[in-house]
């Protein structure tokens, strides 16, 4: 009987194995596009990045003026993933099995994955043009 209903769940568990496989490389293809259009984007802030330097702002404020712009791109993406995902769980109910559409730890552990790693995207060009060096920034061009 057990080797009867493995093999009648075999493609069952082989489209869940690739869609979850599918879902990671998601995952990283998003990260890594969040880190080049954040790098892209301070890239062409260098020259404003290295008057504020000049003028007096520390590292530490360029730093924290990347990590809010990020921040706040993050949360506004996060909360309009969480509001299509809870509009669209009732179309999924039908296909799922011993749990729940709107599952309370799904709903918690992914945004929370996905915010973590869109903040540590970010951390890395905030930190590489907090190092920026204000007289170089300001004779590029």
């Amino acid at each position: 009987m057990d080797a009867y209903l493995d093999q009648a769940l075999a493609p069952t568990r082989f489209a869940l194995s690739l869609l979850g496989l599918f879902a990671a490389v998601s995952v990283v293809v998003a990260s890594i596009g969040l880190y080049g259009v954040i790098s892209y984007s301070v890239g062409e802030r260098t020259r404003e990045i290295g008057v504020r330097l000049a003028l007096g702002a520390t590292p530490w404020d360029v730093r924290r003026g990347i990590l809010l712009d990020g921040f706040v791109l993050t949360i506004a993406g996060v909360s309009m993933g969480l509001a299509g995902a809870l509009g669209l769980s009732r179309f999924l109910q039908s296909q799922l099995y011993g749990v729940s559409a709107t599952d309370p730890v799904t709903f918690v552990a992914i945004p929370t994955i996905l915010a973590a790693v869109s903040l540590v995207a970010i951390y890395v060009p905030a930190r590489r043009a907090s190092r920026l060096d204000a007289t170089l920034a300001l004779r590029a061009d």
